[in-house]
């Protein structure tokens, strides 16, 4: 699997510490909407980053040996851009009995991934925040992230 970073233990994108993986992609889609320059985006420098191939196995590897964390966060750029990598991502870790909750951060609004999320809900504990970046928008405490988000139209759902 193709990322841009990892990040071992996360306290910040979720309620629980959690392993934070960047993805590789993005299109842009928060700011070219707004014709907005793209370095408003806070993942703007993740784009730059090396590119990290780590098998899934290795991941896997690295979160279940940490005693600290207790879920897994996707994003940092554009998940569902990579959704295949995504799906292989928590088929591995459900297949290894590992049933700890899984985030995926994405920029796309519900309907416009709903046969992905369709797909998604057949293993257990996956959690969505969907919704574009809006800026000068008021943050609002999300109640099933435990986190607070930057624009009032996002929101996470408990998939499955």
């Amino acid at each position: 699997m193709k990322i841009r970073g990892l990040k071992d233990e996360d306290f910040v994108n979720y309620h629980k510490a959690s392993m934070f993986i960047g993805c590789m992609y993005c299109d842009w889609k928060c700011c070219t909407e707004q014709k907005l320059d793209k370095s408003i985006c806070q993942n703007a420098l993740l784009i730059n980053s090396n590119t990290i191939d780590m098998e899934i196995a290795n991941i896997f590897l690295r979160y279940i040996t940490n005693p600290i964390t207790k879920a897994i966060v996707i994003g940092g750029l554009e998940p569902f851009l990579q959704y295949s990598d995504i799906y292989d991502l928590i088929f591995y870790f459900r297949s290894h009995e590992c049933n700890d909750d899984i985030v995926i951060y994405t920029g796309y609004y519900k309907e416009e991934i709903h046969e992905q999320i369709k797909l998604l809900q057949q293993f257990n504990n996956v959690i969505v925040k969907f919704g574009r970046y809006i800026p000068n928008q008021k943050k609002h405490f999300d109640e099933v992230l435990g986190v607070y988000l930057a624009s009032e139209n996002q929101y996470a759902e408990k998939i499955s």
